[in-house]
C-alpha cells in the first residue's frame, strides 16, 4: 500500500511540474488578444472573455452559436466561427522590421483570416493546415469552412484592380495531388481526402450563406458600438505593454499603432468599395437579365404566335385541299364510271358482232339486252301513233271529196265543150 502511494503521488508531483513548464513556456510566447466574444469559447484551461490573452499552441474552441475574434501582434485578426477547434502552431513576429512566421491549423469548424504586416512583408508567410493539406494566404482576407473530409475555401479579396494599390489578395490551396489558386475575389475550391483541389469557381449565392452562416453568432454580438470599443480600447493596452516589453519607446509604439490603424482603415475601405462595385455589377447583370428574359420571352410568343398561324393556315390549307381533292375525286370517278359506262356500249356490239360470227349460241342473251334497252321508248311511240290516226282519216276524207270536186268540174268542162 505504502509503495502505491508513493508512485501516486510521484505521478501527480510529475504531471504539476509538467503542467507548470508549460504554462510558463505558453505564457512567454504571447500571439494575440481577444478582441470581441459570443457565446461560449474556451481553451484547455479557461474560458475566454473579452481583452483575454491568447498563448503559443493553446487550441480554441467554439461552441455552437459562439465565436471569438483575436487580434494578432502583426495586426492580423483571426475570426473563430461557431463549432470550431483552432490551434495557433506557429507565431515569430520581429515589430522592427515586420519579418515573421504564422501558422494555424483548423481541426473542425470555420476560420475567416485578415493578413496583416508579416505577410504583407513575405506574401507566403502565413499559412493554414487543414485536413486535407493547407492553405497559403497572400495578403488578403479569406475563409475556411472544415467538415467531414471536405474543406471549403472561399477568396473574399481584395481584388487586382482595388482602388487603394493595395496588393492583390490569393490564395493557394495545396496537397500531395495537386494545387489550385485562388486569385478572383469570392471564388471558391474544395479539397476532399485522396483528391487533388477542385477548380476556382465563382462561389453561388447558397454557398455565401454558408460562408455566413458560421460568423453569425459573432456578427450579431458586435451590435453595440460601445462594447467595440472597449473592446479596441483594450486590445491596443495590450499590445503597448507587448512592444514596451519589446524595448520600443512611447513615440515608436504611438507610430506603429497610428501606421496600423490607418491600414485597417484602408483595407476595410477597400473592401466596401469593393462590394459596392459588385452589387452593382449583380444589379446590372440581373436587369440586363430580365431584359433579355424579356425579349426572349417575346421572341418566343411572336415565334409561337407564327407557328400558331402557320399550324392553322397550314391545317385549313391541308383541310381546302382534301376538299378540293375530294371534290376532284368524286367528279372524276363520276366522269369514269360514264366513260366506263359509254365505252362499255361499243364493246358490247363488237361483241356481239364477233359473237354472230363465232357461235349462234351467243346469239340468244342478245334481244334480251335489246329488249332491255328499247321497251321503255316503244309504248310512248305507241301512244302518238293512236293520237295520229283520227287525224290521217280526216285527211283522207278532205282529200277524196277535193278529187270528187275536181271530177265533177272537169265533166262539166267536157259538157261545154261539147
Amino acid at each position: 500500500m505504502k509503495r502505491l502511494i508513493t508512485a501516486l503521488m510521484c505521478f501527480a508531483l510529475m504531471t504539476f511540474n509538467s503542467y507548470a513548464e508549460e504554462t510558463l513556456t505558453i505564457e512567454k510566447q504571447l500571439v494575440g488578444i481577444v478582441g470581441a466574444i459570443s457565446g461560449t469559447v474556451k481553451t484547455e484551461t479557461r474560458e475566454l472573455k473579452e481583452g483575454d490573452k491568447i498563448y503559443l499552441n493553446e487550441t480554441i474552441y467554439a461552441a455552437k452559436g459562439s465565436g471569438t475574434q483575436i487580434l494578432l501582434l502583426d495586426q492580423s485578426t483571426f475570426t473563430v466561427g461557431e463549432d470550431s477547434e483552432v490551434v495557433m502552431d506557429t507565431f515569430i513576429y520581429d515589430p522592427k522590421t515586420n519579418d515573421g512566421k504564422i501558422v494555424a491549423s483548423v481541426k473542425q469548424g470555420s476560420l475567416k483570416v485578415i493578413s496583416g504586416l508579416i505577410s504583407q512583408k513575405d506574401p507566403d508567410a502565413l499559412t493554414v493546415t487543414v485536413p486535407e493539406g493547407t492553405l497559403g494566404s497572400r495578403g488578403t482576407e479569406f475563409q475556411t469552412i472544415v467538415s467531414k473530409g471536405k474543406t471549403d475555401t472561399l477568396l473574399i479579396g481584395p481584388g487586382k484592380n482595388n482602388t487603394l494599390g493595395m496588393r492583390p489578395g490569393a490564395v493557394l490551396a495545396s496537397n500531395k495531388f495537386g494545387k489550385t489558386l485562388l486569385d478572383n475575389p469570392y471564388s471558391v475550391t474544395s479539397m476532399s481526402k485522396g483528391k487533388a483541389p477542385d477548380r476556382a469557381r465563382k462561389a453561388t449565392r447558397d454557398q455565401l450563406k454558408k460562408f455566413n452562416k458560421k460568423m453569425r453568432a459573432l456578427s450579431k454580438s458586435k451590435g453595440d458600438k460601445g462594447e467595440k470599443k472597449i473592446a479596441r480600447k483594450a486590445a491596443r493596452k495590450e499590445l503597448k505593454k507587448e512592444l514596451k516589453s519589446l524595448g520600443f519607446e512611447k513615440d515608436e509604439i504611438k507610430s506603429i499603432i497610428k501606421e496600423n490603424i490607418k491600414k485597417d482603415k484602408e483595407k476595410k475601405i477597400a473592401l466596401k468599395t469593393e462590394k459596392k462595385a459588385e452589387k452593382k455589377k449583380k444589379k446590372k447583370a440581373k436587369a440586363e437579365g430580365k431584359k433579355g428574359k424579356k425579349k426572349k420571352g417575346k421572341v418566343k410568343e411572336g415565334k409561337k404566335g407564327k407557328k400558331k398561324k402557320a399550324k392553322a393556315e397550314g391545317k385549313k390549307g391541308k383541310k381546302k385541299k382534301a376538299k378540293a381533292e375530294g371534290k376532284k375525286g368524286k367528279k372524276k370517278k363520276a366522269t369514269k364510271k360514264k366513260a366506263t359506262k359509254k365505252k362499255a356500249a361499243p364493246k358490247k356490239k363488237a361483241t356481239k358482232k364477233k359473237a354472230t360470227k363465232k357461235k349462234a349460241a351467243k346469239k340468244k342473251p342478245k334481244p334480251k339486252k335489246k329488249k332491255a334497252v328499247k321497251k321503255k321508248p316503244k309504248p310512248k311511240k305507241k301512244k302518238v301513233v293512236k293520237k295520229k290516226k283520227p287525224k290521217k282519216k280526216k285527211i283522207k276524207k278532205v282529200a277524196k271529196k277535193r278529187k270528187a270536186a275536181k271530177k265533177k268540174k272537169n265533166k262539166r268542162k267536157r259538157k261545154k265543150k261539147k
